[in-house]
């Protein structure tokens, strides 16, 4: 065995695990677990996960890195099981793998994450070496970091203050990757949203998306990762409304459908700002489905706090959830404040997942008998353009092809199609 990575966490991370892959590719019998630092469970799976590799395989390298890595060090350089510990700026260095057969190699490297400036300096040959493997969709890393401060979240301290790539730099990749084969692109970043606020000029996301989309023309599918409807720009509104290779699914950082709540996190929205934003992106692609992040049992929510939540998801059309059981991360003022009894929180985020299953399947039900346009990313599936998963039996078709297909029906989560002549 050469390098296998193990990877926690958010599009962002499995996004640099590739990258990280490359870096590491000299190393033999090794794994590099990818931590996510979001949740007290996502911390105990990665635990978990490197206790099992040390069992199963009791001479290999274990490598340890991200967020959970970068917020709190000491937990994994407790473990006997690991032999190194990497930070978020470390992990994407190739100096960092270098010595790890010395004597000499730092068991534990892990810097200031405030002070990092660069942002995706991974992102030129991070897909290197991979030219045999079919990529029919890639992610883009535009963004990273953070600079708000939602009273739950650890993540500005695993990733530091918000900072974007350049357009040039951005759309020279987009090429790249087309010339690959890839057909869609998904733009990600810690809060993608900010995008450019620290450029000069202060390009936005939407000012990118529109150059992306003009200078790249061989590109079919642009998605976006999560977006913070209230940082949404004018020229991000009017590429929704204009540009058709722009996808229309959404998916919010919405957190919470209680006004006090939403306070009490430090978020910058009410609301009703969730909720006009996806009247106002309907209005310009009636097709537009949305998903959102939302989070059960936060400190002093109550029962009737928790039903405005459930009432967002009908009042918004929300469709498809991310439901996070609130988990209290050390140093958060969060964690400080009242807490909800977990099984209350337990029970609040079962029936908000319900909830979302139903208003998935209306979804779904409502498409039948609809023609979509069908990305193939492997024999008998394909995705359509609001990303919901396409099953169909005729033909074979290779992957990284566009066909058109009438839905008949919708089970577990999937539609169910026939190819249309």
């Amino acid at each position: 065995m050469s390098v296998e990575l193990i990877t926690f966490g958010c599009r962002l991370n499995a996004y640099e695990s590739e990258a990280i892959r490359m870096r590491a590719a000299g190393l033999d019998d090794t794994v590099i677990v990818n931590t996510c630092a979001v949740t007290a469970e996502a911390v105990r799976q990665s635990r978990q996960a490197i206790r099992k590799v040390r069992r199963e395989r009791p001479g290999t390298r274990i490598v340890v890195t991200g967020c959970a890595a970068q917020t709190e060090p000491q937990t994994y350089a407790a473990m006997r099981e690991v032999d190194f510990v990497l930070g978020n700026a470390e992990k994407l260095a190739a100096t960092s793998y270098a010595d790890f057969g010395l004597a000499t190699a730092e068991r534990v490297r892990v810097n200031d994450i405030m002070s990092v400036r660069e942002t995706a300096s991974q992102m030129l040959d991070s897909f290197q070496g991979r030219t045999h493997v079919p990529r029919v969709r890639a992610f883009l890393q535009v963004q990273n970091g953070c600079d708000h401060r939602c009273t739950f979240c650890v993540i500005p301290f695993a990733r530091g203050n918000s900072r974007s790539v350049p357009v040039g730099a951005v759309i020279a990749e987009a090429r790249r990757l087309t010339r690959a084969g890839v057909a869609e692109i998904v733009l990600t970043g810690v809060d993608l949203t900010s995008y450019g606020g620290d450029l000069p000029g202060h390009p936005t996301l939407g000012t990118l998306v529109r150059k992306l989309l003009k200078l790249v023309p061989e590109l079919r599918r642009l998605r976006l990762s999560s977006l913070d409807s209230i940082e949404v720009d004018t020229e991000l509104s009017r590429a929704i409304a204009e540009e058709a290779r722009l996808m229309p699914h959404f998916h919010l950082s919405a957190q919470s459908g209680a006004d006090l709540i939403l306070k009490r996190m430090k978020r910058r929205h009410p609301r009703r700002d969730t909720i006009a934003f996806c009247a106002k992106v309907r209005s310009l692609r009636p097709n537009a489905a949305f998903s959102a992040d939302l989070i059960a049992g936060f400190p002093t929510e109550t029962e009737a706090m928790f039903q405005q939540t459930l009432n967002l998801v009908d009042e918004a059309g929300l469709t498809s959830l991310h439901v996070f059981p609130f988990s209290p991360r050390a140093g958060t003022p969060a964690a400080r404040m009242p807490q909800v009894n977990p099984a209350v929180t337990g029970e609040r985020a079962a029936r908000l997942r319900a909830k979302g299953a139903a208003a998935n399947a209306s979804r779904l039900s409502a498409m039948i008998g609809s023609e979509q346009l069908l990305l193939v990313e492997q024999p008998g599936m394909g995705r359509g353009e609001c990303f919901t998963p396409v099953l169909f039996d005729e033909g074979a078709v290779a992957p990284g092809s566009f066909v058109r297909a009438r839905i008949r029906e919708h089970c577990d989560g999937k539609l169910k199609a026939v190819l249309s002549p």
